[in-house]
């Protein structure tokens, strides 16, 4: 069988996803395109030889709507004959376009493809897509009377079902700052492509490192925040509800993009290139849209159960960071080794570009297992509307 390697992933520095963020200034499609060029350009690959372009992007409007992939091939001046799609399965968007990749390899669809993903959330303010409607209120009215609620909610809802105490939540979130803050220049350099823009005064700069991180967060600083999603509405409506979830706590609005350059491993070794990695197997679960956050759980077990693997098989776990309590549900139902989860922080740190995650958790996982050796590595994220997918590559 065709194997699907991965030759390069990588991303830019993640900016804070509101006006004055050190990315706000750059048009979503060039975040994208600056990518493509360099990918093609750090291996002399010939642009006309990609057989599609498959990008991630949650919010579909304004700059990001009308196929933004298709838009940043062209700006990346890439040949009018390659294609392009772009793709939302939520926050799992760019790990979702990965899988498409690979699964097209593996079928012997395409030779070489590239899998990447784009959110500007201060240029397209996240649900500026939905035109001030609640697209589910209809037509799941019927299956769902009390309608259902955003992921905020359904992390409230895991914190109190699964007792995690306020303090549990901003000492994992002050973990994240910590572990990103100490990988910055161990591994992360490795994986960003500069960005080149203006500053709010109007001055040329270049943006080297993530703006979300923030080495001097604590427990303590972070116990001082509020909550975020409390309403008497909903406190009446879910009086179970502790209310812990807080900005600090919560990954950041962000502005980023990602990109992964995979093939076949047969037109590698053609083009004299080297892989760093192979996609071993993929699954996607879905699970309660009220919860909606829990799908890692049932995507690990259906990757798990599909591939003869154990969790002490793998050398490093990406359980992506929307809210605090999704990866630390997904550590207690696992019972793991805490040390192989998000190992070099996460999105609560390192920013979550929403349809741009997947990559960056990619780039995340594939460093960290070429820095300590590492065989395999699992990737999985929840997704809005209740879904997760899940990922294992293998280091080469």
């Amino acid at each position: 069988m065709t194997s699907a390697v991965i030759v390069d992933v990588v991303r830019t520095p993640s900016g804070k996803g509101k006006p004055g963020g050190a990315l706000s200034a750059v048009h979503p499609a060039t975040l994208l395109a600056d990518l493509l060029t360099e990918l093609v350009r750090r291996h002399d690959l010939d642009p006309a030889l990609v057989d599609d372009v498959i990008a991630g992007c949650v919010t579909q409007a304004g700059e990001q709507a009308v196929n933004i992939a298709r838009t940043a091939v062209l700006a990346a001046g890439f040949p009018e004959s390659v294609p392009a799609t772009t793709v939302d399965r939520q926050c799992g968007s760019s790990q979702q376009a990965a899988a498409f990749a690979a699964q097209a390899i593996v079928a012997g669809s395409y030779d070489i493809a590239i899998a990447c993903g784009v959110e500007s959330m201060s240029r397209a303010p996240m649900f500026s897509n939905v035109g001030g409607a609640d697209p589910t209120a209809g037509p799941l009215t019927r299956r769902y009377p009390d309608g259902l609620v955003s992921q905020g909610i359904g992390a409230e809802l895991i914190a109190a079902r699964w007792k995690f105490d306020r303090d549990e939540l901003d000492e994992y979130a002050a973990r994240s700052h910590r572990l990103a803050s100490d990988a910055r220049e161990r591994m992360q350099r490795d994986q960003i492509v500069p960005v080149r823009t203006v500053d709010v005064a109007g001055h040329e700069v270049t943006i080297l490192d993530d703006e979300t991180v923030r080495p001097s967060t604590t427990t303590e600083s972070l116990s001082a925040l509020r909550p975020v999603f409390r309403d008497d509405a909903l406190a009446a409506r879910f009086p179970e509800i502790d209310w812990s979830i807080t900005a600090g706590n919560s990954s950041p609005l962000t502005d980023g993009a990602s990109a992964a350059l995979i093939m076949s491993e047969r037109k590698a070794a053609e083009l004299g290139l080297t892989p760093r990695a192979r996609f071993h197997s993929f699954a996607v679960s879905g699970s309660d849209p009220l919860l909606m956050l829990t799908g890692p759980i049932p995507a690990t077990e259906k990757i798990l159960a599909r591939t003869g693997l154990g969790l002490d098989d793998i050398d490093i776990y990406e359980v992506n960071e929307a809210f605090a309590p999704v990866p630390l549900l997904w550590q207690s139902h696992f019972d793991t080794d805490p040390a192989r989860l998000n190992p070099a922080g996460g999105a609560i740190a390192l920013g979550h570009p929403l349809g741009a995650s997947g990559g960056r958790l990619l780039a995340s996982m594939l460093t960290h297992l070429e820095a300590t050796g590492g065989r395999y590595g699992l990737q999985t994220m929840c997704e809005g509307g209740g879904m997760a997918n899940a990922t294992i590559i293998e280091r080469l």
